[in-house]
């Protein structure tokens, strides 16, 4: 009765080491290049960093944490967006987000924040278990400063680190 009762903790305790493999890799840290084609008037070329932070609630399901910064011409813009991620956790990992949060946009001394949001998607691909590259992020990415919308583009891509 005992040696049945071991044999099956232990096959209990195997069973759950993929698990718990998996609770260590809800955390994931990206940083990278990103660009953005800023549409004011007239359009500018920005280019900067951008970093975000994921907590997965399930293996698919996760809450961003998105800041980036971009310069170029005379003018800069800083973005912090929060919302869902979903992904498709495998090696090659392709994901979808919908960020909502502010921009902030300063040229010649003088700045204005406003309302932003970002829909879009990217794909991760591994080198290892916890090191991927972000090989492309693509956003369209709304901003309304100055009473208007301006329609963006942002392309981001880096090194992301699963914990």
């Amino acid at each position: 009765m005992l040696r049945k009762m071991l044999l099956i903790l232990g096959l209990y305790a195997l069973a759950s080491l993929p698990a718990r493999a998996q609770d260590l890799s809800k955390v994931e840290l990206f940083g990278g290049f990103s660009y953005m084609r800023f549409h004011s008037s007239p359009a500018i070329n920005l280019n900067g960093w951008e970093i975000s932070g994921q907590y997965r609630f399930t293996d698919w399901l996760g809450g961003v944490g998105d800041f980036a910064g971009q310069y170029g011409s005379g003018a800069s813009t800083y973005t912090y967006l929060f919302g869902p991620q979903v992904s498709l956790p495998s090696r090659v990992s392709p994901f979808g987000h919908l960020l909502v949060g502010g921009a902030h946009f300063g040229a010649g001394g003088v700045g204005s924040s406003s309302f932003s949001m970002a829909i879009g998607g990217g794909l991760d691909v591994g080198i290892t278990d916890q090191i991927y590259w972000r090989a492309a992020q693509v956003d369209y990415l709304m901003t309304q400063f100055g009473g208007r919308s301006q329609n963006n583009f942002r392309f981001s891509t880096g090194i992301l680190i699963r914990f």
